[in-house]
Parts: C-alpha cells; structure tokens; sequence
C-alpha cells in the first residue's frame, strides 16, 4: 500500500497540523482512491490563523503600494519558476490533463498577479476640493482588513489567485481555505507565498464546510469571500449579516449560448465544444445551454453530437484529450442524476454515461428536445453535458436565456452586428460574449448577477471590492 502524502495548514509563517489531530482523505479522482490527508480544522485552528492574520495587517496595510507590488511580482515570479511542480500537483489534485493544465492556467495565473501587483499603485480617487465654505475635503481608500475566503474545488489554484491577488495588493490580510477535495496546490501556494510575504499575511486552513463555517462566523474577518454553490453563498450571506461582514459572492451559472440563423455554424459547434466541455463542464461560465434558432436546429445538434462524439476524456497524461474526470464521487452521482431524471421527450444525442470503472470520468454529453422548465435547463450540472433548446424568434430567445436563475455568462453568435447588440443589452447576465465564449482576461470584470452572486472578480473593480472608502474633511482655518 502507498504511504499517504501528509498536508498541512499555514499559519503565522509556518506549516501545522489539526490542532486536534484530525485528518480527511484526500482522493485522487482519476483512481477514485486516496493520495494524501489533510488537516479538518476546527476551531482552535481557525482562532489561530485569524490572530496571525489580524497581528499581521498593521504592517502590511501601511506598507507602501511599491512593497505590496514588489513582493507579488516575486509571488509571480516564484510561481512561474515552480510551474510544472505545481501542475504536477494541481493534476494529482484534480485530474485534470497535464498539458492544458500547464498552458492553460498558470500563463493567466501569473498574468493576474502581475495585474494586481500593477494595481497595488494605481488607487486613485476624486481630487480634493471645498464642498463648504471654509473646509477641504478628500476621500481615502484603505484595505478592509482580515478577508475570509473560501475557494472551490474546479480550479484550485486559480480560484486561490482570484482570491488572495486583490486582497493582498490593496493591503489586507487573508486567510483561504481551499475545497476539502482538493487542497494540494494551495498548501504548494503557501510554501510559495511563506517565502516572499511577511508572516501572519497569508494563511492557509485546511478543512471541510464546518471549516468555512466557523471562518465566515468568526469575529475577526471584516469580509468574507466565496467562490461556491448558490446553496453555500446563501449560507455565507445570512452568517455574515449577523455581524455585517462585507461578502463577495461568485456563485453558479447557468449559461446561455444564443445561436442564430447566420451564425459559422462550423466555427460556432467547434467553439461551443470546447467551452462545454473543457474541465469537464465544471466550469460557472462553461457553455452549458444551447438555444439555437429553429431554420439550423437540426444541422446544429447534429453537428454538436458529433463535435461532443470526438471529444476524449482520459488520464491527465494523455495529450489527446480535452478533458479529465469529474472531482468527486458526488459530483459524479449529481451529473449522472440529471441525465437518469430526463423527461421522456429529452434525446440524448450522444455520451449520457460513465467512462469506464475507475476513477470519475464522465463522457461528453449533448441532451436535445428540452423544454423550458426541465430540470436541466434550470439548475447547474456542472459536468460536461450541453442541452440544446429551439428558438424561433429573438424575442423568445432572450426571454429563455434570461429565464433562469443564473446570470453569470452568457454568449450570442451571429454576423449581424445591430442584433449583438441588442442582444448584449437585453441579455442578464455578467458577461456577454459575441461570437466567443469563455476567454477571460485580468483587466475585465468577472461576476454576475442574480443567484449568481455579486462582487466582481480580476479587474480594477475586482481590486476596489477588497477596500473601502473613508471621507475626510479638514478645515482650513487652522
């Protein structure tokens, strides 16, 4: 029997165990069995990272925007240097496939850093001026302070980029926990990170949702920070309210691809594919509902199934394929419901079942002659399967994409530009995309709407989320 890989929290600048003892098993999803074990810390654990964080900021909040930046930039540097040990990591943690793991996220995850660190110089307000007679008047933007946050499971690493970049660029202290599955690459981050930033200013607890919990419900963080399910950001908004915490929620989604008649259907089947189907769909912003304009529905779904038929899922060091396994055993058991509880007149073009008899792998999926209020259209599979829905009209394809409670992503393919833009206009959603779908970029928001959460993620309204603004008036007679 293999040893077990043993990971550890990080707090105040150094490596712990549980201080309990406790451990979880951590399970490698393309075997279905466990690599390592992690710390299920509890509260003594949390009460410990929260103090280094909060002894920590003083400093770190008055530490000059060119320190905060040099620091990151060495935190992107360092990064980029360790990057096939961390895909290494991050592939034994999720399955995912070596390659598009390696070219597909640390690029943008340096990127972000990079962008942040950039930002941490770059805070600038209203100029000061009399509004009274008598009185000069300025406005301040600080750090708020301790952040909890809480990151998911699809992508470990980035999400942790998504959460502590920001925070620790505007000058906040932060203290992540990384999904109970798959905790291994932010424990990697924070062996990185302990080696450039001062102690106390990031720290990692390991653990499961009463973790997150007791994060969230702690008195110390003055924000707390989720990338999750709906069902979890409604948690964490109703804990926070008890003490009126600051909360940044980036949720699920659910979103619509709009295909119309004068659409590259070619072009648009080979981009929707992959926009369904990399990360194996687990993804907030994947390409998950097709509404398709009546005169190309059936040359479209076609097209698509076969698209979905020549997709490979497969081990992490397959270089043919897109994607690898789901992360868990549930998110299996969730996926495959959804395809079991189809309604009668659902057809499954193509996939709609496991791959194989170890590990969690599911085959790419198309679902056609959906309705409306079908379950799959309306709640989030978060696997790689796409529906495909009938449209006749634009006026009954902006009335079904927006008829969900998602409101995250959404996209619109056609070459007549009037209609793009009425579309994106009437489109609700966070994210438009035309005639695309799923790139993303650090000077653009991330974030939606609805159930989807609110807060914005990269960008400089991302940056401005972890800070506050404080008005200071002085008189000017002395």
């Amino acid at each position: 029997m293999t040893e077990l890989r043993t990971l550890r929290n990080y707090i105040d600048g150094e490596f712990r165990d549980a201080a309990d003892g406790r451990t979880t098993d951590v399970v490698d999803p393309v075997t279905g069995e466990a690599y390592a074990t992690a710390p299920l810390s509890g509260a003594a654990d949390v009460d410990a990272a929260m103090a280094a964080a909060a002894a920590a900021f003083p400093a770190w909040r008055d530490a000059t925007p060119s320190e905060r930046q040099k620091a990151l930039l060495k935190v992107a540097d360092a990064i980029e240097a360790r990057a096939d040990e961390l895909v290494a990591v991050e592939s034994r943690n999720t399955g995912k496939p070596i390659g598009l793991t390696a070219s597909e996220e640390i690029p943008p995850m340096v990127d972000q850093i990079r962008f942040f660190a950039g930002a941490a110089r770059m805070l600038e307000g209203r100029s000061a001026g009399e509004y009274m007679e008598g009185m000069t008047s300025i406005v301040r933007r600080e750090p708020v302070g301790v952040c909890a946050q809480v990151a998911p499971w699809n992508y470990p690493m980035m999400m942790a980029v998504w959460k502590f970049a920001p925070a620790i660029a505007a000058g906040n202290t932060v203290v992540l926990k990384p999904s109970d599955t798959t905790p291994a690459s932010t424990v990697l981050l924070a062996e990185i990170l302990g080696g450039i930033l001062p102690k106390g200013v990031f720290n990692v607890v390991c653990g499961d949702r009463d973790t997150g919990r007791a994060m969230v419900e702690h008195p110390v963080p003055a924000m707390a920070s989720i990338t999750g399910s709906v069902r979890a950001g409604i948690e964490v908004a109703g804990s926070a309210a008890k003490d009126v915490k600051r909360v940044h929620l980036e949720l699920g989604g659910k979103a619509p691809v709009v295909v119309f008649e004068d659409t590259d259907i070619a072009k648009a089947v080979e981009d929707i594919a992959v926009a369904g189907f990399f990360n194996a769909g687990q993804d907030c912003t994947a390409a998950t509902r097709v509404l398709v304009h009546e005169s190309i529905h059936e040359e479209f779904t076609a097209a698509l199934a076969k698209a979905a038929a020549d997709t490979k899922t497969g081990l992490p060091d397959d270089e043919d394929v897109l994607y690898g396994p789901l992360n868990n055993a549930n998110q299996l058991a969730q996926v495959s419901g959804f395809i079991e509880r189809l309604p009668a007149h659902a057809k499954v073009e193509t996939g709609g079942h496991r791959v194989g008899e170890r590990g969690y792998f599911y085959a790419p999926t198309v679902v056609s002659g959906l309705r409306q209020d079908d379950e799959i259209i309306q709640r989030e599979v978060f696997g790689p399967v796409i529906t495909v829905q009938s449209f006749t009209d634009e006026e009954q394809a902006v009335t079904w994409a927006n008829g969900v409670d998602y409101a995250l992503a959404s996209s619109v393919w056609t070459k007549d530009h009037a209609r793009a833009m009425r579309m994106s206009k009437r489109l609700d959603f966070g994210c438009v995309w035309i005639n695309t779908h799923i790139p993303l970029v650090a000077e653009m928001p991330h974030g939606g709407f609805k159930q989807s959460g609110y807060g914005k993620d990269l960008s400089g309204y991302g940056f401005e989320d972890y800070t506050r603004i404080k008005h200071v008036m002085t008189s000017l007679d002395g």
